[in-house]
């Protein structure tokens, strides 16, 4: 059953009344739009940050910002019930720079009040290669945007959390280099491996503060790159590896991060979990 075939989970305002900052939201099908259209549909106000440059130059291109923002609106509830009072805000905004994480937290604080959860879903994409090809420019590009925006927002979201308000969750998102290789991607993989290796340190100095930390590993997950119109080779080998002809979808890691930032969520702390659907890298 799909998200918007879901009546039940539209219902489950279990968010009311959490503010959540969501990073990577640019693409109606990305990851970041998944998680944070099920986080508004929760009753949870949104700030989501986005850089459509990044995505322009991509191969699937970007898209509207006023449509994507036009439909993350339509999951907000309705009625005159707790989930009601939720909002949606939004800044676009580089996170390489070092100061621009501390700077999303702080906007995002003025605009929708306290912030309970975090979830760090920007990445670059492209500008990468195997191990020869690589310059330091690329690594620190890498490094800038996925790793170190990422431990950088953590630090400015725990600065402002009340150790009094319950529900503090960060969610990072890392990728597969921990159970497989990926060797024309070394800059990606080990901004990415910096984050899985850090989770279980950096949930531990949060976790007396009341903040959960997990990482997630949601596959290869098709936003459009691994279209069969787009790429057609990288299609057919990416598909033949899952089991019953079904590629990961957006909403599969979004369903996952939605349990973990709830209170049903609130005992599982510095995990890095793949969320692959039996991706089978040995076939």
């Amino acid at each position: 059953m799909s998200f918007d075939d879901d009546a039940r989970f539209r219902n489950e305002h279990t968010l009311a009344g959490r503010t959540a900052v969501v990073t990577g939201v640019s693409r109606h099908r990305g990851i970041g739009f998944a998680i944070a259209s099920r986080l508004l549909a929760r009753g949870a106000s949104v700030f989501v940050q986005h850089w459509a440059p990044h995505d322009a130059a991509q191969p699937y291109g970007a898209d509207s910002l006023d449509d994507v923002l036009a439909a993350l609106r339509t999951h907000l509830p309705t009625g005159a019930d707790e989930g009601a009072g939720a909002r949606l805000d939004h800044l676009e905004l580089d996170l390489a720079p070092a100061s621009n994480p501390a700077r999303l937290i702080a906007a995002a604080r003025e605009s929708l009040g306290p912030i309970d959860i975090l979830v760090c879903n920007q990445a670059l994409s492209g500008s990468d290669g195997r191990l020869a090809d690589l310059t330091p420019e690329m690594f620190d590009a890498h490094w800038q945007t996925n790793a170190r925006a990422s431990l950088l927002m953590t630090q400015a979201f725990a600065a402002q959390h009340d150790d009094e308000r319950p529900g503090g969750r960060v969610v990072w998102i890392t990728s597969g280099q921990q159970t497989g290789p990926m060797s024309g991607e070394i800059a990606y993989a080990t901004s990415k491996a910096a984050l899985a290796g850090i989770t279980v340190s950096v949930a531990n100095d949060l976790i007396d503060r009341g903040i959960v930390l997990n990482t997630i590993n949601p596959g290869p997950v098709n936003t459009g790159y691994l279209d069969a119109s787009l790429a057609p080779e990288a299609h057919d080998e990416v598909l033949r590896h899952f089991p019953r002809d079904r590629m990961g979808e957006p909403d599969d890691p979004a369903r996952l991060i939605e349990w973990l930032v709830s209170d049903a969520g609130r005992w599982v702390v510095g995990q890095v979990i793949s969320s692959e659907g039996g991706f089978r890298r040995w076939v």
